[in-house]
């Protein structure tokens, strides 16, 4: 059909409008709707039949046991007009556009069974159940392309309209005429069909849009979502660098601390004794100790809180060379060295806070010493912006002479201002998603703040 609906619908549809017109005219006794299929093939198929009983009280429905225009149908092409073979009624309804009454069976032009057997048929009207274009192709910018009919002529090329079914209407004999009321009352019906047919069509086609909107609106919260919560998965790269700060700042301060004390190598004396004992190491001991090798530089690039500090020790160095003297490639006193020298390792991570040194360093009071070396001393888990921000507070302190105080206090404001950002975004956007899929985004305009907003607002360059 150039129509698109649901078959039950349009059963029901044509079952009504043919129950209509046998209750209504007496002189009429069965009635059938066909269905025209889209354009090219516009494929002309029985949607349901129904006869009057003699009493003119009930309706029984079905098709014919033999048709063409039965399921699945009859196409344009074995039914248009061409020469040498029978014109139908069917043709000239959905071509022309125009009814077809067969008044006088005996001299019906477009009779096959009279042009092929001689045998005339009943008496009878067609329908054709005309749809203007643009209510058909409301969705669409262009119309599909009509077919041709045997001159290669475009059918409906001059038309606004589209023939969407055809009611075919069997009378007694001789009770119909050309033009009679009976005719007139089909043709009002059959534009009542096609009123009915197309309002359901847009109000399918309404569903179907919602649905295919709804779809995309889940489609869009689920693509949106998904990005977003790649972005705030890697936002751990946020704290991440802000631990990084921290330990800057913790080494700034031990190198302060420690300037002229005579514990102020022990790292670095630690490892160069570690790798002279690998330097020595050959067979099976070497490639274990390139491992270590470069573990040992990565620690001394790195600055851990002692608790974090001794597990990278225990994981990455202890655990390693006791794997080597288990093997029985050192010797007893190269053995003794590295359990000395590992000693060394993780007390080094203490001496920024260790008390007699800090008890020689008098540039800071000392509660402020105490409160400093606890916060950057304080191992975190997981982010802690209270933490954060109380460092920040005490690098605006110019009594703390780090090399570096001003540099790090606004490295660590505007990665505290990116955490408050991203976690905000991510509690934004979930009450966004839910009100979205939910139906409900009622947020009022001057509660919302553009994220560009909250960036100036936040970050300090």
């Amino acid at each position: 059909m150039t129509i698109n609906v649901d078959q039950a619908f349009l059963e029901r549809a044509c079952k009504e409008i043919i129950e209509t017109i046998l209750f209504c005219l007496p002189n009429a006794f069965k009635g059938t709707v066909y269905r025209i299929g889209a354009p090219p093939d516009l494929l002309a198929t029985r949607i349901t039949s129904g006869i009057i009983n003699d009493s003119r009280t009930a309706i029984s429905w079905g098709l014919p046991e033999r048709s063409d225009y039965n399921p699945p149908g009859k196409p344009w092409t074995l039914y248009r007009d061409e020469p040498y073979r029978p014109l139908e009624a069917m043709a000239w309804c959905v071509e022309k556009q125009k009814s077809w009454t067969a008044e006088d069976p005996r001299n019906d032009g477009r009779s096959v069974r009279l042009q092929v057997d001689g045998i005339w048929e009943d008496f009878h009207h067609m329908e054709p159940v005309l749809l203007r274009k643009q209510d058909l192709y409301l969705s669409s910018s262009e119309f599909p392309t009509y077919p041709t009919n045997y001159d290669e002529e475009t059918i409906w090329s001059n038309s606004d309209y589209a023939t969407a079914a055809v009611i075919k209407i069997h009378f007694r004999p001789y009770t119909i005429k050309i033009g009679s009321p009976e005719t007139s009352l089909i043709k009002k019906l059959s534009r009542a069909l096609g009123t009915e047919l197309l309002s359901y069509q847009v109000r399918q086609q309404a569903y179907e849009a919602m649905h295919q909107l709804a779809k995309e609106k889940v489609r869009a919260c689920n693509i949106l979502a998904h990005s977003l919560r790649n972005a705030i998965a890697k936002s751990g790269i946020i704290f991440s660098l802000m631990k990084a700060e921290v330990g800057f700042i913790r080494q700034q301060w031990e190198d302060i601390v420690l300037q002229d004390h005579r514990l102020r190598d022990m790292k670095r004396e630690s490892l160069e004794a570690l790798n002279m004992i690998i330097r020595k190491l050959n067979g099976s001991g070497m490639g274990m100790g390139k491992e270590i090798l470069r573990a040992q530089q990565r620690f001394l690039e790195i600055s851990l809180t002692p608790e974090e500090g001794e597990r990278w020790v225990r994981a990455q160095i202890e655990n390693r060379w006791n794997d080597l003297v288990n093997a029985g490639v050192l010797t007893p006193s190269d053995a003794e060295q590295v359990l000395a020298s590992i000693v060394q390792l993780k007390r080094s991570l203490s001496l920024g806070k260790d008390p007699e040194i800090l008890a020689q360093y008098r540039q800071l009071p000392e509660d402020l010493k105490q409160r400093w070396v606890s916060l950057i001393y304080r191992s975190a888990e997981k982010p802690d912006n209270e933490i954060y921000g109380q460092i920040t507070e005490m690098l605006s302190d110019p009594s703390l002479r780090l090399p570096y105080r001003e540099r790090s206090r606004k490295t660590l404001i505007n990665l505290k201002a990116l955490a408050e950002i991203v976690a905000e975004l991510e509690s934004d956007t979930n009450l966004v998603l839910r009100e979205v899929l939910n139906g409900n985004g009622k947020n009022k305009a001057e509660d919302h703040v553009d994220i560009s907003d909250q960036l100036q607002m936040k970050f300090i360059f």
